[in-house]
């Protein structure tokens, strides 16, 4: 596979991880919020309505993990792939080096987005006591993927110097 070509496919695997990360986000805000009703219901002694939180934030952390396990591997074997890069004079590998350091900042803000839903959840789940929730797999896959995104941010900096100095 030629470096373009992998930067294409790596592109395109930046938007789908992207996306991924969104609905994770949103789903983590609304686990937050089901959580705060919960507490409400539980501070004025009602009867608590949501009898499926506990299990479908299980299976939510559980997928999150499966999900960063089976892309890491890609990412890995890719970053040292393009790290082997050398600079050429062709102005469409230089537009997708392009590409894929714009992704990789749209991915950063998506995780920060992430992380901002991430810490709203944990300033809630003080509070939380009525089950154990795998709240230690969240946070490591919180942690894992700023690690991540900040590794593709590193790399998509170094190609665009190699790819300046190509130039």
């Amino acid at each position: 596979m030629s470096q373009q070509d992998l930067l294409e496919t790596a592109n395109t695997q930046l938007d789908t991880f992207r996306s991924e990360v969104i609905a994770s986000a949103q789903l983590l805000r609304d686990f937050t919020r089901r959580m705060e009703l919960i507490l409400s219901q539980d501070r004025r002694n009602l009867e608590i309505r949501d009898n499926t939180f506990s299990d479908e934030f299980s299976a939510f952390c559980r997928d999150l993990r499966k999900k960063y396990d089976e892309s890491l591997p890609y990412w890995q074997k890719t970053r040292l792939d393009l790290k082997s890069y050398q600079a050429k004079d062709d102005y469409g590998f230089a537009l997708a080096v392009k590409s894929f350091a714009l992704k990789c900042k749209a991915l950063s803000r998506v995780t920060d987005d992430f992380t901002t839903a991430y810490d709203a959840f944990n300033r809630i789940y003080k509070n939380y006591t009525l089950s154990k929730l795998p709240v230690w797999l969240l946070t490591a896959c919180c942690e894992d993927l700023n690690n991540l995104t900040g590794k593709l941010l590193f790399l998509a900096r170094e190609l665009s110097k190699k790819t300046e100095k190509g130039s």
